[in-house]
């Protein structure tokens, strides 16, 4: 019997996931790494960097030819910071007065030293050596610390391996600690990045839990497992590892713009021709100094000699039953706090000094050598005067400077919404300094703010010498803005192992990381035309902008019934805002919305939903357990929502609750 129309869509509906896993490759197919030949100079820079020279020492070379490098200098090792910086300087200008010769000598014959110079650059002409007076940097070596974090590397590789293995991505990702922290767990940078894989918090909140009480992003284990998640949606948004490996610095929104704007996904293109304010030094040569990396992990000996590895961290794990003093935990396990505090670095500083409790569920490691535990066990062994039902919570909070309506739902971890309607605020008030903020019930107890520790400080191999908290920012944007920076004059480029440490743990190319794993793009087109995001309105618009939502209407012939659509563009009026200031509200208001929204969620993988007839962005989301509109959108950047079709595939985040935040 021939099938109906509507038996043929079912049918098709069935089909459709099995026809998509003949189409789509492997996330961990052979090649997955390309090493293109035109970029083998840039790999080759960065091999010298991570293996010739150590923080002692450095190269000054061409910031945009790595085939370019003028002279190596070296350090004594008790010379000061500034007299570095003036050798740096001083021999940068030298260089600089040798290319303006050169240019301008011609065919007339030159010194031995100069014709060095000019033979570095081949055949280049006397406009493009003058150019290259400006693009003089200098780099500090880093040998030292990729040979301290082969050693490191030992105690997590097994895990690594794992995680990449388990989401079926490629093996070759497992070096990327190399580049972002030199396999310190404790890492932590001046922009607010932290950890072994380098989470910035806003991004890292999205799979771990990052609260006043863990701090997920350093523990090696758990931020493990969320950097293939996130580099497994890097993958998918943008459909190469090159890409996805320089939006891990970068953004996926960043390398989403480049790619569409070059119409390519051809990563030596990208690297080489795409101009933008943010795709600096840092993002061009992310991809480069991860291949590096690699070469070098995968012949440690042909670079270090022998190197003697870490022995695989080994533990077992005892899920706590209710929110228990630390002190409590360490007189009833008979395990000393040292001990615990290596295996367990992602309680902050509150929880060791009593401030607050470990909480509720935590997954507690211990020691293989003492005694062998169970939640039964440990429930049975403590007094129920010992276990709480939550933090301690405090009723009341003076406002400081900085502080939002929005930071503050984040940082106690309440919705936005309640604590507006317990002070008769608007969500979008600005708050007084010194303002008494009255709490509702569940929010956690506010502390200081852990002291950094010193550069240098963490990077030890011993796990025992891991501390086990770091200094809490607010958000990464906040880092962001208020971080202070002592580097060379006008650049961004350490000349000692402290500078470098205070930068950034990072052993790239540098720390001006905006990783994000929101691939939207909020800029406005030259020609005053947006993109509609998910959860923006014409409303939005118009109080950015200082217009009338009906002014907006007119602008785009839309009657007063039509809604505006994700993904439609619409025309706006900036004739009393920028462009760059419409853009910081808009941006400001997702981060926001984000914020609190992932307070409370983190996402823990994927499924796919094969859409039906009539469905669209409103029904999916009630189908996805009420998922908000633009995480949806998020993880389906290649889908129209508006013009959606019956057997389309969209893929589904699954979000789990992180209950409270202490």
């Amino acid at each position: 019997m021939k099938p109906t129309p509507r038996q043929r869509r079912i049918l098709a509906a069935l089909l459709l996931p099995v026809c998509a896993l003949w189409l789509v490759p492997a996330l961990g197919s052979e090649g997955a790494m390309p090493r293109p030949a035109a970029l083998e100079p840039d790999v080759q820079f960065w091999i010298r960097v991570y293996t010739q020279v150590d923080t002692n020492a450095g190269f000054l070379h061409d910031q945009y030819n790595l085939g370019v490098v003028y002279e190596a200098l070296h350090f004594s090792a008790d010379e000061s910071q500034s007299a570095r910086e003036h050798m740096v300087d001083a021999h940068r200008a030298s260089l600089a007065a040798a290319l303006r010769r050169i240019a301008a000598a011609g065919d007339a014959p030159l010194s031995e030293e100069d014709q060095r110079i000019k033979d570095l650059w081949g055949s280049a002409s006397p406009s493009r050596l003058r150019e290259a007076v400006d693009d003089i940097r200098f780099q500090l070596g880093q040998s030292d610390r990729f040979r301290a974090g082969l050693i490191r590397a030992g105690a997590w590789e097994t895990h690594i391996a794992e995680a990449l293995a388990n989401r079926g991505l490629p093996a070759e990702l497992a070096v990327l600690p190399h580049v972002e922290s030199s396999f310190n767990p404790a890492a932590y940078s001046k922009v607010g990045a932290a950890g072994l894989w380098q989470f910035m918090r806003s991004t890292g909140r999205r799979y771990m839990r990052i609260d006043r009480s863990v701090d997920d992003r350093l523990d090696p284990f758990r931020s493990t497992e969320a950097a293939a998640q996130l580099l497994s949606y890097n993958y998918r948004v943008l459909g190469t590892w090159p890409l996805a490996i320089t939006a891990y610095n970068h953004g996926s929104a960043g390398m989403l713009r480049a790619k569409e704007s070059l119409g390519t996904e051809d990563i030596v293109t990208i690297v080489r021709r795409y101009n933008s304010r943010t795709f600096g030094f840092a993002s061009r040569n992310f991809y480069v100094s991860f291949l590096a990396a690699l070469d070098i992990d995968h012949n440690p000996e042909k670079y270090f000699g022998a190197v003697q590895k870490q022995s695989e961290a080994k533990f077992q794990v005892v899920q706590v039953p209710g929110y228990v003093s630390m002190a409590t935990l360490e007189h009833v396990l008979h395990v000393q706090p040292e001990a615990l505090r290596a295996l367990n670095p992602a309680l902050l500083r509150p929880v060791w000094d009593g401030q607050l409790r470990v909480p509720r569920d935590y997954r507690l490691r211990l020691p293989m050598d003492a005694d062998q535990w169970t939640t039964e066990l440990l429930a049975h062994q403590l007094n129920p005067h010992e276990l709480y039902a939550g933090q301690p919570q405090p009723k009341r909070y003076k406002v400081q400077q900085g502080d939002t309506l929005a930071r503050l739902a984040d940082r106690y971890g309440v919705p936005i919404d309640a604590l507006a309607r317990m002070n008769r605020l608007r969500l979008s008030a600005p708050l007084k300094v010194g303002r008494t903020i009255e709490l509702p019930e569940g929010a956690t107890v506010q502390v200081a703010s852990a002291a950094p520790a010193a550069p240098g400080a963490a990077a030890s191999a011993d796990l025992g010498a891991v501390p086990a908290a770091v200094a809490e920012r607010e958000s990464a944007e906040d880092a962001a803005a208020v971080a202070t920076i002592t580097v060379v004059a006008n650049r961004d480029q350490p000349v000692s192992a402290a500078q470098a440490e205070a930068l950034s743990p990072a052993l790239g190319p540098g720390a001006d990381i905006q990783q994000s794993a929101d691939p939207t793009d909020y800029s406005v087109r030259a020609d005053d035309s947006i993109g509609v995001a998910a959860e923006e309105t014409l409303g939005h618009y118009a109080d950015w902008l200082g217009v009338s939502a009906q002014r907006l209407r007119d602008l785009n012939h839309m009657s007063m019934k039509k809604p505006v659509l994700v993904g439609h563009r619409l025309t706006l009026d900036f004739q009393k805002v920028s462009h760059d200031v419409f853009e910081q509200h808009r941006r400001e208001y997702h981060q926001q919305l984000q914020a609190a929204y992932f307070a409370a969620h983190r996402i823990s993988g994927t499924e796919i939903y094969i859409a039906r007839p009539g469905d669209s962005l409103w029904t999916v989301t009630k189908h996805a357990r009420q998922l908000p509109e633009w995480l949806l959108v998020q993880y389906n950047p290649d889908v129209d929502f508006s013009e959606l079709r019956a057997g389309m595939q969209i893929v589904i985040p699954r979000v789990e609750d992180v209950g409270g935040t202490g």
